[in-house]
């Protein structure tokens, strides 16, 4: 193919067909990537990476791999790690060390490796991948603490194990002197990274925190300034690069008073597109004669990482930090390797290929086999082995609201007094901040966002209630949680405002989730109610006091947000709903005072002002 265009888009094109169709069927989007991957390289010869990108692939991949994990690094604040960082620790120092000294071994005499070739296909495969990780968390619904230990070892392990591989590498190909070299490597490596790293960062920190470049500039100075670092870094410590952009990004992403969310939103789209397209380009590059070369020894290699070098490693790791045997042997279980491990490979292998390097051939199939065994077996299974173990989590009975204005603060105060989870997400961080004031769960961003679907933890929540003014952001945030959590967990308030209006008119779909609590309750509905005093109030029913009584006695007055069962399962009322209480249940209940309180409507278009001359500054909502 002469025109480069045509091969570049198709690697685009296929790299989102297959990022939906695992979006689509809840499957990690890896797995699509590497099959169709190889499906356009050696199977039909349709796309050759190293014709396509000539001696621009070791950089394109040198170059993508920082950049992947720079954006993991900005993701990890030190205050996360509470409670959970001993084990982290662990797995991340020792569990490597274990992994690394067991596999190793096993590839030589299992796939006739070198000593020194089975060393850095043993680093390499000790990381683990947080981008695959995070989706089967969802499904397996283990313990928060379980949760945050494997998302975390996924982000943290990633330098680690590539700082490894590379101080491994060094010794390869060393000619004379090679454990005083690789010392000396070491700590080159140690000094330039965190150094250059650490100062970097600091750097970075104050352009954001001072608005030293304008802020249309902004993630373009730090993308170029991280690659910068990068490419100095590796001049100054060969490969040193990699372990400067982790510091880099774990330094700004804890100094105070440093936004980085537009930072790290930008980040993850750039990810994504990189990870998309760096599978199916390093998939291709497999040879399908060195995938049958590999042999039976591939088995015991496979049988050596998911049974016996994850599972003593956890153990050793979990000495002294009080996990239990089932909580270890779940941790066991759940380690997929992702795309750091299939980077690194490819990188290294391309470097050693031109070093015409023995038996190099082996390395990527080998890497991408264990990436394939572990995502597959381990997504499978998984939730039988935690329901085995007994600690999966219960069915959610949570609730996930977006918006964080007065009444869905009432709202969610009074649910959590029922020990029901709830959580309140929001753009608004003035909105939040009284929440937390009232120690409800808070995520202050956008929760479809990629940054939220690694720190956002949904197990707990069954149900998403859009209640929020965001009239642009709502449909959309309906269509993504539908697709993430299925059809009917998400309810939204009515939109009659909007429908007025023929510009405005949604599609059918969409509009069939909205109708939570009564027909025609609005966003402005509900905040004009609570701006004139209406209060939330649970009333618990009783063989005197029954479900008809109820409404007798609250008419017009009340407006029923939701029942309480005996088991404390909550049904909300909708428009679509009948529910008919029982004896001992609990109607939560907006009570809007002695009569019924007509709405003061705000159109989308009253500015602030007059806004401000309709309700008082505590009713406000919390974006016009």
């Amino acid at each position: 193919m002469n025109d480069p265009i045509i091969p570049l888009v198709a690697v685009g094109l296929i790299s989102i067909a297959c990022q939906f169709f695992a979006y689509k069927i809840k499957l990690p989007a890896i797995l699509p990537l590497l099959v169709v991957g190889i499906i356009v390289g050696p199977v039909t010869g349709m796309l050759n990476a190293d014709d396509l990108f000539g001696d621009l692939l070791f950089p394109i991949v040198s170059l993508s791999v920082a950049i992947i994990l720079f954006e993991g690094a900005l993701t990890l604040k030190f205050e996360d790690l509470s409670g959970h960082g001993s084990m982290v620790r662990n797995l991340c120092t020792v569990g490597v060390l274990i992994t690394w000294g067991i596999v190793a071994p096993v590839a030589h005499y299992a796939l006739g490796m070198s000593w020194e070739l089975a060393f850095l296909f043993g680093a390499i495969v000790t990381v683990t991948g947080p981008t695959v990780i995070i989706p089967m968390l969802r499904t397996v619904r283990p313990s928060s603490k379980l949760s945050n230990i494997l998302r975390w070892e996924g982000i943290v392990i990633d330098p680690i194990g590539a700082l490894l591989a590379v101080l491994v590498f060094e010794y390869l190909v060393a000619t004379q002197n090679a454990l005083s070299h690789t010392l000396y490597a070491f700590g080159a490596t140690l000094l330039v990274g965190f150094g250059i790293g650490a100062s970097v960062g600091y750097l970075l920190g104050q352009m954001l925190r001072n608005n030293w470049v304008p802020h249309y500039l902004v993630n373009t100075a730090v993308l170029t300034l991280m690659l910068g670092a990068f490419a100095g870094s590796n001049l100054l410590a060969h490969e040193s690069g990699l372990l400067t952009v982790t510091v880099m990004g774990m330094f700004l992403a804890n100094m105070r008073n440093v936004d980085v969310d537009d930072i790290l939103e930008f980040k993850e789209t750039l990810s994504v597109l990189l990870i998309s397209g760096l599978f199916i380009l390093l998939a291709s590059r497999i040879s399908l004669d060195s995938l049958i070369h590999v042999g039976w020894g591939s088995i015991l290699v496979l049988i050596a990482i998911m049974f016996v070098a994850r599972p003593v490693s956890v153990f050793i790791s979990s000495l002294g930090t009080g996990l239990n045997w089932r909580e270890i042997a779940l941790l066991s279980w759940i380690a997929p390797r992702g795309i750091v491990a299939a980077a690194v490979s490819a990188l290294f292998a391309l470097k050693l290929e031109a070093l015409d390097y023995q038996q190099v051939d082996l390395l990527v199939p080998m890497v991408f086999l264990v990436i394939i065994a572990t995502v597959v077996i381990q997504s499978l299974s998984s939730v039988k082995v935690a329901e085995y173990l007994k600690i999966r989590s219960a069915a959610p009975n949570g609730f996930l609201i977006f918006g964080a204005g007065q009444f869905n603060r009432m709202f969610a105060k009074e649910l959590r007094s029922y020990d029901v989870p709830v959580l309140l997400a929001d753009t608004n961080w003035d909105a939040l901040r009284l929440a937390r004031m009232d120690n409800i769960s808070t995520y202050f961003g956008n929760p479809m966002s990629d940054h939220a679907s690694r720190k956002l933890d949904l197990t707990a929540y069954r149900k998403v209630l859009i209640m929020s003014p965001y009239k642009q952001l709502n449909p959309m945030l309906t269509y993504h949680f539908e697709y993430e959590l299925g059809k009917g967990t998400v309810l939204g308030l009515s939109n009659n405002e909007q429908q007025q209006r023929p510009s405005h008119q949604v599609s059918g779909s969409y509009t069939k989730n909205l109708g939570l609590f009564a027909d025609g309750i609005t966003y402005g509905k509900l905040a004009s109610w609570v701006t004139k005093g209406a209060k939330i109030k649970t009333t618990r029913l009783s063989e005197e006091f029954n479900y008809e009584a109820y409404q007798l006695e609250y008419a017009d007055r009340a407006l029923k947000l939701a029942a309480i069962d005996t088991q404390g399962q909550v049904t909300l009322f909708t428009t679509n709903n009948n529910i008919k209480p029982k004896s001992d249940w609990r109607i939560v209940s907006l009570i809007t005072g002695d009569k019924k309180v007509e709405p003061v409507f705000i159109p989308v278009e009253t500015n602030k002002d007059e806004i401000a001359s309709t309700l008082t500054s505590e009713a406000k909502p919390a974006a016009i």
